[in-house]
């Protein structure tokens, strides 16, 4: 089943996490925000979003006014509305803290004036072209690319994304939780990013020799192609059936709205997509979810929001401990046989123990694939990700510009969104000083 096309069932198991506003509930809560000045809210938001500003324009009925405001700064707001960590971003910096008073709705405001701005036709003030466009290739078609692109388009410049899958969007489309955002949402959102004039090639791997080919064809080049595949464990039983990583399960139940899941599953990892594929898990019907971590729940990756969400969903957590096999029956996974450590990770002798399970879902990071870039000269990478200048998201190979994931490890998509304007920006402004000094050469 296409991700457009909903399954009434996935649709049941994954409400809204934070369901929208009415138009009342918008009002009131856009009524309460202080419009401060110095706005410590828009200095945490990684596009530094005029927070005060879209909300007031709420207050006053100016809903689409606000939905430009947003995207101004940030052309994923609506992903980003649902996606967002706020509670340790714009909410987390809100000043009624100061008071003891509940932080402004950020996320929910935002979403209302996004919403209200797709469900009227999701159109932008058209930019005239530029006598001399530029023409940019941007590698994957996640946020930070879809971003680097419309932030071009929008500027009246040429920009065409390639992308391996057949569906664009990267982690929006396929590895977000479903109750945070639903692919067919994500999609529209790269349907809006169409109309702005990019060109997305969907079904298009892109390996070293025809990056070079790119790169030959086109003024610049955007690497946002994000990380790897999921690290495995390196243990026996990982070729198992009822073996899969993270990210392949949460993509299988959004796009293919199917419900691919065990009745005992253990989650190996406890990052926040260990904890979006536990959650789903539990949605999906499985009894039982035990999610085990070789340290203990202080040094977890994962946002401490996200682990007491899981816990309040029905997730089992198992610390200081480390799977050393997988065992199967008729070819399938059965059981999960682990030991115990210390602090250290040094094991525990004697502690071995079994759990059974029908399902193992492997959440302990992706890989850094750089053999893409092995044809190109210039690019310096440290541990495993392309460096780049912060202020322009330039490599050091003058043509080539980097971003998301690629760059900073995997952070959200509101970081990625950043990184892909900033980037458009660096391209257009290092171009433009080229065409300009080889005007002055001419004269």
């Amino acid at each position: 089943m296409p991700a457009g096309v909903a399954n009434p069932e996935i649709a049941r198991r994954f409400p809204d996490l934070h369901p929208p506003l009415e138009k009342q509930e918008a009002a009131v809560e856009a009524s309460r925000c202080l419009y401060c000045f110095d706005a410590p809210c828009t200095a945490a938001c990684p596009t530094h979003i005029d927070v005060p500003g879209f909300i007031k324009k709420i207050a006053s009925t100016n809903t689409r006014g606000s939905a430009l405001t947003i995207l101004d700064a940030n052309i994923l707001g609506a992903s980003c509305a649902r996606v967002c960590p706020v509670d340790v971003l714009c909410e987390g910096s809100c000043v009624m803290h100061r008071y003891n008073r509940k932080a402004i709705e950020i996320g929910r405001l935002q979403r209302f004036a996004m919403d209200a701005f797709y469900a009227t036709g999701a159109v932008l003030p058209t930019v005239d072209r530029v006598p001399r466009p530029v023409r940019v290739a941007c590698i994957g078609a996640g946020p930070a690319s879809l971003t680097c692109a419309a932030e071009l388009a929008r500027r009246g410049h040429s920009a065409t994304v390639f992308d391996a899958r057949p569906m664009a969007g990267g982690l929006n489309t396929h590895g977000v939780a479903e109750y945070k955002l639903r692919a067919a949402r994500a999609l529209d959102e790269v349907a809006f990013i169409q109309s702005l004039g990019v060109e997305i090639r969907c079904g298009e791997s892109v390996d070293a020799a025809r990056l070079r080919e790119i790169a030959s064809a086109y003024d610049a080049v955007f690497l946002g192609m994000g990380l790897g595949k999921m690290e495995s464990l390196g243990i026996p039983g990982e070729d198992l059936e009822g073996v899969i990583d993270a990210l392949s399960f949460i993509a299988d139940y959004k796009t293919a709205q199917t419900m691919p899941v065990g009745r005992s599953i253990v989650v190996v990892g406890a990052g926040n997509t260990a904890i979006d594929a536990a959650n789903a898990a539990r949605r999906l019907g499985a009894e039982e979810v035990r999610v085990l971590y070789r340290r203990t729940d202080r040094e977890m990756p994962a946002f401490a929001f996200e682990y007491e969400h899981a816990k309040k969903e029905g997730a089992g957590f198992h610390w200081l401990v480390k799977p050393v096999r997988i065992a199967g029956t008729h070819g399938h996974a059965a059981a999960i046989e682990c030991v115990r450590v210390t602090p250290d990770l040094e094991t525990i002798g004697g502690s071995e123990f079994t759990i059974f399970c029908d399902m193992v879902i492997l959440a302990i990071g992706q890989s850094r694939s750089l053999e893409l870039l092995s044809e190109v000269d210039g690019i310096e990478t440290r541990r495993g990700l392309i460096a780049v200048d912060r202020e322009t998201g330039r490599t050091g190979n003058p043509k080539f510009y980097a971003g998301g994931d690629i760059v900073n490890g995997g952070r959200e998509v509101v970081d990625a969104a950043a990184d892909g304007k900033r980037a458009a920006l660096g391209i257009l402004s290092q171009l433009r000083a080229s065409h300009a000094q080889l005007r002055g050469s001419d004269a």
